[in-house]
């Protein structure tokens, strides 16, 4: 690379981070950051309509894409860490429904009712790669605003999280088979549970293998050096490796990242010297607030995961915003410059978000509202379906141009929906409550 491209791609980055932060005013109005950080990238990305091309070169930029990946794979990481395995479990047969209602109607409804309805014409394997597409949930924007307003803890967030999880192993069945009756015409029961068995295979791995790597990792860096740069390194190189191992075997990186965070707990960090353990323990002695050695050992355990999130907090608010922008950058607002298409895609963006919505039916004793809107964005999960059809020469134009419009409401509208809805309902309260 040329010197002069470094430079641009620094100065590139400076502008999407100066942006994102500015964005960031829509709080005043009571939307979640992360809307903020779409709609500037939707401005920026749209400039060339009014003859300004200068933000053209940040969409193609590959360093800035990388580091948007970087950086949603990141925020999975956050979330993973601040949640709860045992939690997890709890709502495990509740987040299971969800996803599987969340992806079977959403299929059936773009594949056998509105696909052939709304777009006559097309062959069977489009209105399959339409109904593939509604399936798709992109979990990074839900997890950012269960984030922003401090809902992560809610039953309602761990069931969406769980779900999400499950709804990325069916959609990828789901793509290939859609695929494989493309292109070779049919696909065997084995291949199915082939795929079924590797991807259930990865995340029952990560939770009993990554416990034990974690744990003997923890002890043998700490060996080394027991700063918080060593903590840094067993944190971050543990959620890497585990996004890299769930594309190996064809699941989303998110869903690896997310997997690591969620089995790192605080006795792999125990290890490690803490400032703020020590400067706690201190107080605490001095106010004779120690009664046991127990409460020694939950203010170590809490520090412990707490200090991690920490370390992890800013890598997350250099590069999340990254991905949040480019997100943004991608909708292209020129799909809706044609009527037909526009009232074609509003129609099937109105069956996208009933298709998700009413998976929160069967989410059990929750606000059922939180948990359906939770699986509406489809985001660059539903780009990459789309993208897959047009690449096997499935999908045409007006067909893409449609889902690309499905997208754009679906990313844009669920933000300021579910902060809505979260903030009618109590919001952070009810998820302490919880």
């Amino acid at each position: 690379m040329h010197e002069v491209s470094v430079g641009v791609t620094l100065l590139s980055i400076a502008v999407v981070l100066i942006v994102a932060k500015l964005s960031t005013f829509i709080e005043r109005y009571g939307q979640p950051p992360v809307l903020g950080e779409l709609l500037a990238g939707v401005l920026l990305g749209n400039m060339y309509l009014f003859g300004i091309h200068i933000f053209e070169p940040i969409r193609e930029n590959t360093i800035i894409q990388f580091l948007a990946e970087l950086g949603v794979v990141i925020l999975l990481f956050q979330v993973g860490l601040e949640s709860n395995i045992q939690e997890m479990a709890r709502v495990g047969v509740r987040a299971f429904l969800v996803a599987c209602v969340g992806v079977v109607v959403p299929f059936v409804l773009g594949a056998y009712v509105v696909g052939p309805w709304l777009l006559p014409g097309l062959e069977d394997h489009a209105y399959l790669f339409l109904g593939a597409t509604l399936t798709a949930t992109s979990v990074g924007i839900t997890a950012r605003v269960f984030r922003d307003l401090g809902f992560l803890q809610s039953k309602e967030a761990r069931i969406v999280l769980g779900a999400a999880v499950i709804d990325d192993v069916l959609g990828l069945v789901i793509l290939a088979v859609v695929s494989a009756i493309v292109t070779v015409g049919s696909v065997s029961a084995l291949d199915v549970s082939f795929i079924v068995m590797k991807a259930l295979g990865f995340l029952v791995g990560a939770v009993v293998i990554g416990q034990l790597a974690a744990s003997w990792l923890g002890k043998l860096l700490s060996k080394i050096h027991t700063g918080t740069g060593m903590k840094f390194t067993l944190a971050i190189s543990f959620g890497l490796v585990f996004a890299y191992l769930a594309e190996l075997i064809g699941l989303a990186p998110i869903v690896g990242a997310f997997a690591a965070g969620l089995v790192l707990d605080a006795v792999h960090f125990e290890s490690f010297e803490s400032p703020h353990i020590v400067e706690e323990l201190h107080r605490a002695i001095r106010q004779q607030n120690i009664q046991n050695v127990g409460e020694v050992e939950t203010i170590m355990r809490r520090h412990a995961n707490q200090h991690v999130g920490d370390i992890i907090e800013p890598v997350g608010l250099l590069l999340s915003p990254i991905f949040f922008v480019l997100t943004g950058m991608s909708v292209d607002l020129s799909a809706l410059f044609n009527p037909s298409v526009l009232l074609v895609a509003l129609a099937i963006t109105v069956v996208a978000f009933i298709g998700k919505v009413v998976s929160g039916l069967v989410a059990g004793k929750v606000n059922k509202q939180i948990v359906g809107w939770g699986m509406v964005p489809r985001g660059e999960v539903g780009l990459i379906f789309a993208a897959t059809g047009r690449t096997l020469g499935i999908v045409d134009a007006e067909t893409f141009s449609v889902i690309i419009v499905v997208v754009i409401l679906s990313t844009l509208l669920t933000p300021p929906i579910l902060a809505f809805i979260i903030r009618r309902n109590g919001g952070a309260a009810a998820a302490a409550a919880a």
